[in-house]
């Protein structure tokens, strides 16, 4: 394998997006339970994030840094 495969050492932000979006529909229900962020927002945007994630992981053979030769 070369350099950039898909081990640790791999810096492709492809692989951060997940950690991000779920980090994303944490941080809004988070702030939605502190009063900053009302139900109505709340409502739309965990699924919005949740969708996106989905959507990450149906596509995530499409990465080419870990495409096989």
């Amino acid at each position: 394998m070369d350099e950039k495969s898909c081990d640790t050492g791999c810096k492709c932000p492809c692989h951060k997006a997940l950690g991000i979006l779920l980090a994303l529909i944490g941080l809004t229900f988070l702030l939605g339970n502190l009063g900053v962020l009302g139900a109505r927002l709340v409502g739309i945007l965990w699924p919005t994030f949740l969708t996106l994630a989905g959507l990450k992981i149906a596509t995530g053979g499409m990465c080419k840094c870990c495409a096989k030769s």
